[in-house]
């Protein structure tokens, strides 16, 4: 019954999870109109659409779970995602269609985030009402697993593919919308490798085998005794969501369980696990191939902490444990990302030691946080910060007189910035050069390695297996400890979100808190650090926002979550 619900799940959190995985190759693929740095928060919108959907899947599809049973629901949520999947892998990109391609795009990602707004309830409630009452938190910590599996399959299957592609076919030049030829910052021509260019389609495309798998595997599933049971004695609810939220009495539940527990979990989750992975690959620079490989690593040796805090959490109770763990990312996620930084990249992190300030009008400064690629940052000031963001260069903004536009400083070498709305022409694309350059070689005297060929310390696996020197078992020893904090924080909250709500109204109760959770505070949480970061000229700044979530939670939690509920008899209503 596990390994039926569970292989299911898994192929479920592959699909969705491969966009997180590819989410900066896609996002050049589907976003190219825009600025590199709109980009990425464009390509993590698209992630997060996804997420935004999931509490109404919650709703849809809990209802459909508590009024139907949870088997047929189960197949409705795999086609949906299956085959939303498999249309992402055909969808030209935008040189082809233009602005179409970023919204199908986006209009595919809601579709699979409705399916797995159904998904997860389903499994957590199906397991644990088969599950023997002493051993609930043991048996959904299978369920729990799937979600890191189903990311670490996802990892697998892109290497596999990218080591293939990539070895078999050459890279070739980047263009840009005329046509010339991009250049990096050093000047030499900007390539793009085959898997970048059209071989990250091939892990969208082959999971229609996993579709056909998991159809095959729920087909053979039956129905959960406690729903049969309930439907026999005629006790099932009329109108789930009703009864779920309509009243005070269930409501409460939901708030708690949300604000409590799902939210803190959430961003604990996605911080240790797609945050992680994205700081990696876009802010230290470490390469994809090599930063999934190490991510790879420490979900293979992380992940048996699920079983382990789901079976403790049998004995002593849920909610230490999950508390705990938020309390442990909130306390330690500042200094672990720093050591993240100088073991991954040392050639960056040393260059960051030069203070580096920008000295500006700061009315002139805009939020860069421009997901629809619609805004113009023109002014000289928010040019200076672009730029500096775009190398991870961590900056401090000063004040300076109206008149004086901006200027950047970078040890001892002082830069003007530019003002785009007052040029045109000829004058702006030398304006440009010039300032682009001057900062270029300012940053590369400060020790900022500029091209990913000139950095010399930064770490990178040459296969999977490629993780034996000192560095790199730093690297994955890191990245275990925060997947540590995910398996303390994730590991219970099925069982305990079960024990929360009564089997009439239990697949819809638990779905919506766990699913606003995971889908807003969680699914968003990327989006929103990355833009906190380039926006305060910290790299670090967007952990902040989990730490602060994930304070919450522990003190909400601590005063008004239950304790005891995993001696509680599930079935006694």
């Amino acid at each position: 019954m596990i390994l039926a619900s569970s292989a299911g799940t898994i192929f479920e959190w592959y699909d969705f999870y491969l966009y997180g995985s590819l989410a900066a190759i896609i996002g050049a693929q589907f976003f190219t109109s825009f600025p590199e740095a709109t980009r990425n928060v464009f390509a993590l919108l698209a992630f997060a659409a996804g997420f935004i959907v999931r509490p109404f899947g919650a709703l849809v599809f809990g209802a459909m779970g508590d009024l139907i049973g949870r088997k047929y629901t189960f197949l409705a949520t795999i086609l949906i995602m299956g085959f939303s999947t498999f249309l992402v892998g055909l969808l030209p990109g935008y040189a082809s269609w233009g602005v179409a391609a970023p919204i199908i795009l986006i209009v595919l990602r809601m579709a699979q985030g409705l399916a797995l707004g159904g998904e997860y309830g389903g499994a957590a409630v199906y397991v644990a009402e088969h599950a023997p009452a002493n051993q609930r938190g043991y048996f959904t910590s299978f369920i729990q697993t799937t979600a890191t599996l189903g990311l670490l399959l996802s990892l697998v299957v892109i290497l596999l593919v990218q080591g293939y592609v990539n070895g078999n076919w050459e890279p070739t030049p980047v263009l840009d919308a005329a046509g010339a030829a991009v250049l990096n910052a050093d000047g030499t021509p900007k390539m793009i490798k085959a898997f970048d260019l059209w071989g990250w389609r091939i892990p969208f495309l082959g999971s229609i085998f996993l579709l056909a798998i998991s159809l095959y595997i729920r087909l053979q599933m039956n129905e959960s005794p406690a729903f049969k049971k309930m439907k026999e004695e005629g006790a099932q609810s009329k109108a789930p969501l009703k009864e779920a939220f309509g009243t005070w009495k269930n409501g409460k539940i939901a708030l708690i369980a949300l604000l409590g527990l799902t939210a803190g979990q959430a961003v604990v989750w996605y911080s240790g696990q797609f945050y992680a992975l994205f700081f990696i690959q876009n802010v230290i620079k470490v390469d994809s191939f090599s930063a999934n490989v190490f991510v790879a690593w420490s979900l293979i040796l992380g992940t048996g902490g699920f079983i382990f805090f789901g079976s403790l959490s049998d004995r002593i109770g849920r909610k230490p444990i999950i508390l705990g763990g938020c309390l442990l990312a909130a306390i330690t996620y500042f200094p672990v990302f720093h050591a993240l930084t100088k073991t991954a990249n040392p050639a960056l992190y040393a260059a960051q030691q030069t203070p580096v300030v920008v000295t500006t009008d700061l009315s002139t400064c805009s939020f860069q946080f421009n997901p629809t690629g619609t805004a113009k940052f023109t002014s000289p000031c928010d040019i200076a910060k672009a730029t500096l963001a775009k190398s991870s260069v961590n900056y401090t903004t000063v004040a300076g007189t109206p008149s004086s536009g901006a200027e950047i400083k970078i040890g001892d070498t002082v830069i003007p910035s530019y003002d785009a709305a007052a040029l045109s022409g000829t004058d702006l694309t030398t304006a440009k050069s010039t300032f682009e350059k001057a900062v270029a070689e300012a940053l590369k005297a400060a020790g900022y390695p500029l091209t990913a060929e000139s950095n010399l310390t930064v770490a990178k696996a040459n296969h999977f297996f490629d993780i034996f020197t000192g560095q790199k078992l730093a690297i994955v020893v890191i990245l275990t400890y925060l997947i540590l904090l995910v398996t303390m924080v994730y590991g219970p909250i099925a069982a305990m979100l079960v024990e929360l709500f009564p089997t009439r109204i239990r697949y819809s109760g638990l779905s919506l808190p766990y699913h606003i959770g995971n889908g807003w505070f969680g699914g968003l949480l990327p989006a929103t650090a990355f833009a906190i970061s380039a926006q305060s000229g910290n790299i670090y700044a967007g952990l902040w926002y989990a730490i602060i979530v994930a304070a919450c939670t522990v003190v909400i939690g601590t005063i008004f979550v239950p304790n005891g509920t995993h001696k509680k008899d599930i079935f006694a209503d």
